[in-house]
């Protein structure tokens, strides 16, 4: 899968890298996805044994969890126009 050259990242005029996302959106979503495999066996786990309150604990931890991850999305692609630093 080559380029051809075509690729170049952009920088701003103090030579940082413009990416469209800070580090606190990348923070939010690699967190939030590594607590989602948790909630869901939490989930499981509640439903199998029974334990309805530890199952509607994950759930409702898992909702938040996804309305922060889309949260931290829709920040990261409003900034596509910026700079895209943090401070």
């Amino acid at each position: 899968m080559s380029d051809k050259g075509e690729w170049h990242e952009e920088r701003d005029s103090r030579g940082h890298a413009m990416v469209p996302a800070t580090p606190r959106d990348v923070v939010h979503i690699r967190v939030v996805s590594f607590m989602l495999v948790f909630l869901f066996a939490f989930t499981v786990l509640g439903i199998m044994t029974r334990a309805w309150v530890l199952a509607v604990i994950a759930v409702i931890a898992a909702i938040v969890a996804v309305i922060d991850l889309m949260m931290a999305v829709r920040r990261q692609k409003q900034r596509t126009g910026q700079d895209g630093e943090a401070g």
